[in-house]
């Protein structure tokens, strides 16, 4: 019976850790985190972008780490499409870091 449980108990741990895990690796996109992104947008939906002037004042305000994980997120083909403005703006600036 202790054998049973153990294993039971051992297989409900590793399905919750697997779970916990896979979460981590596929959180939510940067450009999601409305931290990060309002300064490019005007309204906090972030529906809206800002003025390509504004954009690119923002962008290089931006810490270089942040706009490379944000070039990094944007040729992803899903998050692209999702964000299709932001990372085309991103793009045409993504050279002038």
């Amino acid at each position: 019976m202790s054998i049973k449980m153990l294993c039971m108990g051992a297989m409900a741990l590793s399905m919750v850790t697997g779970t916990a895990l896979a979460g981590a690796t596929t959180g939510t996109s940067a450009l999601d985190d409305p931290q990060k992104m309002s300064p490019f947008f005007t309204d906090t939906g972030m529906k809206t972008m800002k003025s390509e002037a504004e954009f690119k004042t923002a962008w290089a305000a931006m810490p270089t780490d942040d706009r490379t994980m944000i070039m990094k997120e944007c040729s992803d083909a899903g998050i692209a499409q999702t964000h299709a403005d932001f990372c085309k703006m991103a793009k045409q600036l993504g050279g002038n870091q």
